[in-house]
């Protein structure tokens, strides 16, 4: 997936869940939408390099997008708009082997299932011999060690995206987890417990029952993104 042009710069903070200050190569100080609603822990500090992209749309009160933040390892991707159109790709094209043969995909789908669960979840992928399936996509960038984890905050929405799921099995059809790694470093994902017990003790419960877990590796081109390479999924 091609991203927009983008502006180099680094990082000075980001404050208020939705703003990040930046200083431009020249020393011009801009701020940026950051377009990310978790906690972002390990995924910034001053003076990290930065990536923006701009947009001329005149209604948009900060022109300016935080793309992607480098913390050492490579480029994280902190605009978690653009994960599932990355991964919708990837499984279109067939690089997410465990979802591939499917010839029909829609996106953000609203999904009524037995037992009154009623959900939006992000891909429903149809057309093959194979059951439905129903796929939901967690942006990962927290690194501790070297695993991946989510979420980096108390998640009660990512809880229920489980139960759906899992209601989804029960019902006949494939319910799918798939956490999109979106930073380079880490050799495998596991759910953090310490931070949300809850989830972490979920996720090993619905994979019991027939849930699938998929972590898909996100890696940064120099002006694009694609989804491809499984690693593996652990659980503590």
């Amino acid at each position: 997936m091609q991203l927009p042009a983008l502006t180099a710069g680094r990082m000075l903070c980001r404050y208020k869940r939705f703003f990040a200050d930046i200083e431009l190569e020249d020393g011009t100080l801009i701020t940026a939408h950051c377009p990310n609603t978790g906690s972002m822990k390990g995924c910034w500090e001053p003076g990290a390099p930065a990536q923006i992209s701009h947009s001329d749309n005149p209604r948009r009160k900060l022109p300016w997008t935080l793309e992607r933040v480098d913390m050492g390892g490579g480029w994280i991707g902190v605009n978690t708009s653009r994960t599932n159109a990355v991964v919708a790709e990837a499984v279109a094209q067939g690089r997410v082997a465990a979802l591939a043969g499917y010839p029909q995909q829609r996106r953000e789908v609203s999904y009524q299932l037995t037992g009154g669960i009623r959900s939006r979840l992000d891909l429903m992928l149809s057309g093959s011999s194979r059951p439905e399936a129903l796929v939901e996509i967690k942006n990962v960038t927290l690194l501790e060690g070297d695993r991946l984890r989510f979420p980096d905050a108390v998640s009660e929405r990512a809880l229920k995206h489980l139960n759906c799921l899992q209601a989804a099995v029960e019902q006949g059809l494939r319910g799918v987890i798939l956490f999109a790694l979106n930073r380079p470093e880490g050799s495998c994902f596991s759910p953090a417990g310490r931070i949300d017990p809850a989830y972490a003790k979920r996720l090993e419960e619905v994979l019991a029952l027939g849930v699938e877990a998929i972590a898909l590796r996100i890696r940064y081109t120099g002006k694009g993104m694609i989804g491809e390479g499984i690693v593996p999924v652990v659980l503590d």
